[in-house]
């Protein structure tokens, strides 16, 4: 243990130097965590029987799970080093990490899934109690001693055992540093730069305000990952030890069970300067793969690191951070495919995996309009190159190409307007709604839903309704004080309309059926107001007001049907038409994002009373909600938003959610990630 390090003199500049290492510490563990879940078989197709490819499924779920809670304690890291008035460190060095950089101990390379990796693992995340050995493969090249006792100006290396005795000592040094110059001194940075669960929903993505937060995250990290003790049985540590029981059990009962391909160890673009444990990937689908691969990663990382510069509230904040989520899954069946192709001649018998390539920095870039002009012409580079790659037909890269093309898509619409006056970096572009008064197509068609309702009501002498202009399969019907709209294909058959106002929603006809004027413009809105789904709306012409938002955000659910959303919605990036929406969550609409009562021919099965979560109040309560539904995945919802029951119960009180939509999630409305397992498709 580095005494100097320990003393009262700790100062801010080798606090960051340790945090530097703590960031680089937990992104290569992450990095190996991911390495070795891409290598892993899936289904009987790849070689496995039931039970085994059951259990390889069920593995690289739980790796993954480590992996992410993993980027959760390295955005800990950030937020804690930014806390301090530093900037957060992106870069690592490459693997191998050559001697030095990490104690003798902690080895750190890229290597397939096997029992040898799996009690590597397990030796890293181990408490100070545990006396599970290294495995033999990862035997340092030799023993060092590199911490320095000595007292220097400059920041020195500390030597630790485990990971959780770095932790403690960091811990340790926060205090001293707070002792001797206070808190306010110490935690001086800009708690608005740190990534919050405003932009993603991370444990480890709370504010750092002072040294009490600072060591709950340091707390959180420990009892989670590195140095978790053995009693908490869902510790990184301890799922470890649950897999290696099982792969014992498999291994047991089929000798032969291989449950990951021969993936490259370390695996480099170009020839290696230095001999060794480098795999030189030479057969050229397989480069391609892992430059695609990594060049998504690297641009995560940009995007990550911008976020740092940009203050909440800001919209480009937690822009950067879906990009940066959106890449990442981009990558993953990137680092499959690379895991299934071959290395080359020069390796014959072993195949290739994405090198996690990282540059000589990914440092945020200058605040201005060339950050928004970077990253789009970064996103542009690699789908075409992922567009060169989707020529061979296979269906990983077919997954990935589908969801840069839409993350793509995205990023152009929100960078279009960049703000120039600003030191802020960033606004999010929002794509004009076009008037509907431009649109020249009339159509008397009735709507498909114009007998919405049932019921037995009829055009009364007098009460002729007049024709629709319809655009865009939306229907415009004038009247006297408002021009009624009416959207057929967002209608979930509600029935305020034709029950409420059976004089103006004339069910059960041919032709026209809606006349604004059968009733009085008040009530006429107000049965607008109680639309769930938006399919009704107006625009006043009388100088009446026209619907506002409301004073609070809700996520209603349904029981066994949709989300009923009243908020100041921005959908996918641009401003709602409605105030109002129902968005489906069972997976089956042919009309998603919103729902289209295909929940009723699904016979889905959901509650409408989930159990109350986290329900503290809110210090505001309404504002933008920004909903976008991820790309073959769930609802991203960020915002000031209160989720309740169909009853209208509190559910839980947040400011970011990602809601289920595949109707799969055992969490619902949560999302845990069955839409992958699934194989749901937006």
């Amino acid at each position: 243990m580095n005494a100097a390090m320990t003393e009262s003199r700790v100062s801010r500049e080798a606090l960051i130097h340790q945090l530097y290492e703590a960031a680089e510490l937990e992104h290569n563990l992450m990095c190996t965590y991911l390495y070795a879940a891409f290598s892993l078989r899936l289904g009987t197709e790849e070689g496995l029987t039931a039970e085994e490819a059951d259990a390889t499924a069920r593995w690289r779920r739980d790796i993954l799970k480590v992996a992410i809670e993993e980027m959760g304690h390295l955005t800990a890291v950030w937020n804690i080093t930014a806390a301090l008035g530093g900037s957060p460190r992106f870069g690592r060095l490459n693997f191998p990490l050559d001697p030095g950089g990490l104690p003798a101990d902690v080895v750190v390379r890229l290597a397939p899934f096997s029992e040898d990796v799996l009690q590597h693992f397990i030796y890293l995340e181990r408490p100070t109690t545990s006396q599970e050995p290294d495995s033999p493969a990862f035997v340092p090249e030799w023993r060092f001693t590199r911490g320095d006792s000595r007292p220097r100006v400059t920041p020195m290396p500390i030597d630790y055992a485990t990971v959780g005795e770095f932790y403690e000592t960091l811990a340790k040094n926060v205090r001293s540093f707070v002792e001797r110059v206070g808190e306010k001194e110490a935690f001086c940075g800009d708690r608005n730069l740190q990534i919050s669960r405003k932009e993603i929903d991370f444990q480890g993505c709370d504010p750092v305000i002072c040294s009490i937060t600072a060591l709950k995250a340091f707390d959180a990290i420990v009892s989670q990952g590195e140095g978790a003790s053995e009693e908490n049985a869902d510790s990184h540590y301890c799922r470890f030890l649950r897999i290696r029981d099982e792969l014992r059990a498999l291994r047991a009962k089929n000798p032969a069970f291989q449950p990951a391909f021969p993936a490259a160890v370390n695996p480099v673009l170009r020839r290696p300067v230095r001999a060794g444990a480098r795999v030189w990937l030479e057969h050229e689908e397989t480069a391609a793969t892992v430059d695609v691969a990594n060049t998504a990663y690297m641009l995560m990382l940009r995007l990550i690191s911008h976020s740092y510069l940009v203050p909440r509230p800001h919209p480009a904040k937690a822009m950067c951070v879906d990009l940066a989520l959106g890449l990442m899954r981009v990558m993953s069946p990137l680092a499959e495919r690379a895991a299934r192709l071959p290395a080359g001649p020069s390796n014959p018998n072993c195949n290739g995996g994405m090198s996690f390539t990282a540059l000589r920095d990914a440092a945020p870039l200058p605040p201005g309009v060339s950050a928004g002009k970077f990253f789009l012409e970064r996103l542009r580079e690699l789908l075409a190159g992922l567009q060169a790659l989707a020529t061979n037909g296979d269906a990983r890269v077919a997954q990935a190409l589908k969801l840069l093309t839409d993350l793509t898509k995205r990023a152009e619409r929100t960078f279009a307007d960049i703000e120039k006056d600003s030191p802020v970096v960033l606004t999010a572009g929002i794509a004009p709604t076009p008037s509907p008064a431009a649109a020249p197509a009339v159509s008397a068609s009735v709507p498909a839903a114009a007998s919405v309702g049932g019921g037995a009501s009829v055009i009364e002498p007098g009460n002729v309704a007049p024709t629709p202009r319809t655009v865009d399969g939306v229907d415009y019907i004038e009247g006297r004080a408002l021009t009624l709209i009416y959207e057929g294909k967002k209608c979930i058959h509600s029935r305020f309309c034709v029950t409420w106002g059976p004089k103006v929603f004339i069910a059960n006809v041919k032709g026209p059926w809606i006349n604004p004027d059968a009733m009085s413009t008040e009530a006429l809105t107000e049965i607008a107001h109680v639309c769930v789904s938006g399919a009704i709306r107006y625009k006043r012409k009388d100088g009446g007001p026209d619907e506002t938002p409301p004073p609070v955000n809700l996520v209603s659910v349904r029981e066994g049907g949709p989300y009923a959303i009243r908020a100041d919605i921005r959908l996918d990036g641009a401003p709602a038409v409605s105030h109002r929406l129902t968005l489906c969550r069972c997976g089956a609409s042919k009309n998603k994002p919103f729902c289209d009562g295909s929940h009723h021919e699904v016979n889905f099965a959901a509650s409408g009373e989930p159990p109350t979560g986290k329900a503290d109040m809110l210090p505001v309560r309404n504002g933008p909600l920004a909903i976008d539904p991820l790309t073959d995945g769930p609802l991203q919802v960020r915002g000031n938003m209160e989720i309740i029951s169909g009853t209208g119960r509190v559910v839980a009180r947040m400011e970011s959610a990602r809601l289920c939509r595949c109707g799969a999630s055992n969490t619902k409305p949560f999302c845990d990630g069955s839409h992958a397992r699934v194989g749901f498709k937006s």
